[in-house]
């Protein structure tokens, strides 16, 4: 008779007590499980156990499996449900899953853009005793996609341009982590609508490191692999007439370098203008503020004359709006989307409440404008996208309608004129179901 036993390494507490499972969990090890599995996991979620680790994950039963998009990967990667939620599981070595893990695990306390690791599973069997490759457990990031499932018959230019933008400040922002990706593309990476643009988060990393800080070697070594790796892709995408035929992917795929090296020189350079141009100080941090990252500090310098200044300021994290709609509404949405918002929440403010308190506005707001919009919604429409988006796009169709019809148009007749004319034709991006010959709209 096998004994089914599990070890459970949890962190920050840890339930293991002399190889035992925690009480709730004891009982829901699968009969089928053979060996002695061992979980490292942030969180002991005893459902785990429900899961058939005994089965290549290969050959994982249907009805354990979530019908998402899979990027490209040199591995098995499958999404299955776990209770009420949906992670990704990916088989490897034991080493590379617990290197990524806590990889992850520091850029998640780094406040980093990527996706939350759950787990590392090791000792798994099949019911013939021969061993199973240990596998790394993450969370689905809700609503998002790879960037193959972002276009329905052929990739257009403009979502491609947006995509490689989005790619250039993840890339930013890891680097001022002190984060050396490795193997930078595409298709290790996740996709959310942010607004008008992309949000992109970092889903994998097996090959990356953290450093106190990044030489400009490593940084540019960086970015030389994203641009092979993209003009790959992208060759693929042209030879299977994915893309538009007027994409040059070599030429396509140098346009990450320049949207990186700008954007690094405008959060890091040092900047010198006559002391009489004192204004460029603000406009500076205004500059830096609109591209989502706050200063912590500037440094000022005046020349021996007194006649020029000199300023480097000291980007310390993204998500200036992020934060500042968080702080306001209790909203948690992506960087785009809460400039957007807070737009429309200063303009909700300053035209009917001038005098009030600002966080006062902002709760009439939610109620009068957010939460309008969002109960307004059928029911059957709500996975297909996050609240935050619909409202973005709701105020925008507004707008348009608006100067189409030269007046203004009730928010109620924009929420049923968008429903009808967009929301009803736009895919269910909180669950989307890919057969081969599904086509997806953008």
């Amino acid at each position: 008779m096998i004994r089914h036993t599990a070890n459970w390494h949890d962190e920050p507490t840890n339930h293991a007590q002399a190889g035992k499972l925690p009480r709730d969990a004891a009982t829901s090890i699968p009969p089928a499980v053979t060996g002695s599995l061992s979980i490292t996991a942030a969180t002991a979620d005893p459902a785990l156990l429900d899961l058939p680790w005994h089965i290549a994950l290969e050959d994982w039963p249907s009805e354990t499996l979530a019908p998402l998009p899979r990027g490209i990967s040199r591995h098995v990667v499958r999404f299955a449900m776990m209770g009420g939620t949906v992670i990704a599981i990916k088989e490897t070595s034991e080493h590379v899953a617990r290197h990524e893990y806590h990889m992850l695990r520091k850029l998640r306390r780094l406040a980093a853009p990527c996706v939350e690791p759950v787990a590392v599973i090791t000792g798994r069997k099949d019911t013939s005793g021969n061993d199973l490759d240990p596998v790394l457990v993450t969370g689905h990031l809700k609503y998002s996609l790879p960037y193959r499932a972002l276009f329905s018959q052929k990739l257009r230019r403009e979502t491609l341009t947006r995509l490689i933008d989005a790619q250039a400040l993840l890339l930013v922002r890891l680097h001022l982590t002190g984060f050396y990706w490795g193997d930078v593309s595409l298709s290790n990476t996740l996709f959310r609508r942010d607004a008008g643009s992309f949000a992109a988060y970092l889903v994998d990393a097996e090959t990356g490191e953290l450093y106190p800080g990044l030489s400009s070697g490593q940084r540019e070594y960086d970015l030389e692999i994203a641009r092979v790796n993209i003009a790959g892709e992208l060759m693929d995408l042209m030879e299977a007439g994915l893309i538009e035929d007027t994409v040059d992917p070599v030429a396509t795929s140098e346009d990450i370098l320049h949207s990186y090296r700008g954007l690094w020189a405008e959060l890091n350079d040092k900047e010198s203008f006559d002391f009489s141009e004192r204004w460029r100080v603000d406009e500076r941090i205004r500059r830096l503020n609109e591209l989502g990252f706050d200063v912590e500090e500037i440094s000022l310098k005046t020349s021996a004359d007194g006649g020029q200044l000199l300023i480097q300021p000291k980007v310390v994290d993204a998500g200036h709006h992020t934060r500042r709609l968080l702080r306001l509404t209790g909203l948690d949405v992506e960087e785009g989307q809460a400039r957007r918002l807070l737009n429309d929440l200063d303009a909700y403010k300053a035209k009917k409440h001038p005098e009030m308190d600002e966080e006062l506005a902002a709760a009439r707001w939610v109620s009068n404008v957010f939460d309008r919009i969002t109960g307004a919604i059928p029911r059957e429409f709500h996975g297909k996208l996050e609240p935050a988006q619909i409202v973005h796009e709701v105020l925008e169709h507004r707008w348009y309608i608006s100067e189409a019809r030269g007046s203004n148009v009730p928010m109620e007749e924009a929420v049923a004129s968008y429903v009808e004319a967009v929301l009803r034709h736009r895919r269910d991006e909180a669950r989307l179901m890919l057969e081969p010959d599904v086509e997806l709209g953008e």
